[in-house]
């Protein structure tokens, strides 16, 4: 089992800055004081603070490079990325009617995030005895071939994708475990095997006709080549620790197995925990290190351990930092007792609802089945 944890992080990803406005959406004149986006520089300065404080002795610090066009244009259009380096340059702003925004700096931010996803799947791929981990800002996974979405303009876990695939991989599994769909991801791979996309999030649709027209439905399962390679799994709100668990059992942990992939690529967005104002489930602290001890495993049983994380959403910035802790605690196989908390976490409180959970799995893997060996 690897004890160690390799970051790679630049302060250069702080620079990125949304609009201010109303939380996520344009300011309104019933809201007296704006309240900052949530994609804010907190969240990963709280992660990096937990890694220091809980996980000193385990942590180590490696400084990306920044992607370079031609490595984003294997995930890109060009069209795009010279809109989008221009569209900040020019100062950013919100794009359009969406929740996404720029600054001056996100082009270059995205850019420092993908090459963090990059080193982490090299580092995976050179087995070096750590568990790399891209403390990404922004985030990447809903940012598609042609067009930002969802506080992401580079998807960092595709660009890390291919990545491995040019270093020499055969095929690469995507476990994305952020409670919104992967949809970039999913489109950046739809029509292809050698990628194998699992999403397991809320079940909450299209959110805009242009920019995300991805649904994240059961049907969506990949085209032509691609086709059963895409897996979704919706789930039900309220979804907890439990589901979670009964979700890689049932569904994600055979899935992997059958693929056999080269190198496990995780989506971690911790925006599942049970505080999330962008989301409504009930992961905690022990959900989350039951999901690093999956993907530890599956790494272990699939790809000779090789693994890497890339970190996603999560919007309540201190549970930030006791669900991404719980998902160490799980990669590393240890508990870190806490000042005042021990193993706790102070935001669960709400039990789920078991049985519709399991209902909707049911659902699942009886449409999953007709590509997958489930039961």
């Amino acid at each position: 089992m690897d004890d160690t944890i390799t970051v790679f992080w630049h302060d250069r990803m702080l620079d990125h800055e949304p609009p201010a406005g109303t939380y996520k959406y344009p300011s309104s004149p019933m809201i007296a004081d704006d309240e900052r986006h949530p994609d804010r520089r907190e969240r990963v300065k709280n992660i990096k603070a937990m890694l220091d404080h809980a996980l000193p002795e385990a942590t180590e610090y490696e400084s990306p490079e920044r992607a370079t066009r031609d490595e984003i244009e294997r995930v890109h259009d060009s069209e795009y990325v010279d809109w989008l380096e221009s569209f900040c340059a020019d100062g950013g702003g919100r794009i359009e009617d969406t929740t996404t925004g720029a600054n001056e700096a996100t082009f270059d931010a995205a850019r420092m995030a993908a090459g963090a996803a990059m080193a982490a799947a090299r580092t995976a791929l050179d087995d070096d005895g750590s568990v790399p981990y891209a403390l990404c800002r922004p985030s990447g996974h809903h940012a598609q071939p042609t067009c930002a979405d969802g506080f992401c303009f580079l998807n960092n876990v595709a660009i890390a994708a291919e990545e491995a695939l040019a270093q020499g991989a055969d095929s690469v599994a995507i476990v994305d475990w952020d409670v919104h769909h992967g949809n970039g991801t999913q489109e950046a791979f739809y029509d292809r095997d050698d990628v194998l996309f699992v999403s397991a999030h809320a079940d909450h649709g299209s959110w805009h006709p242009e920019y995300h027209p991805q649904e994240g439905s059961l049907e969506e399962v990949g085209t032509g080549a691609g086709e059963g390679y895409t897996v979704n799994v919706p789930l039900p709100p309220g979804t907890g620790d439990r589901g979670y668990d009964v979700l890689f059992e049932r569904v994600v942990n055979p899935i992997v197995r059958e693929y056999d992939p080269d190198l496990v690529l995780v989506s971690a967005g911790q925006d599942a925990g049970a505080a999330d104002p962008n989301a409504r489930n009930l992961a905690t602290r022990d959900g989350f290190l039951r999901l690093g001890e999956h993907v530890r495993h599956l790494a272990d049983e699939t790809a000779d351990g090789r693994l890497a994380l890339v970190q996603e959403g999560g919007y309540q910035q201190s549970h930030l930092s006791f669900a991404t802790l719980g998902v160490f605690e799980g990669l590393l196989d240890r508990r870190v007792e806490l000042e005042q908390y021990g193993t706790d976490d102070p935001f669960a409180w709400l039990e789920e609802p078991t049985e519709l959970v399991d209902s909707w799995l049911d659902k699942a893997v009886e449409h999953h089945q007709e590509y997958w060996d489930l039961e």
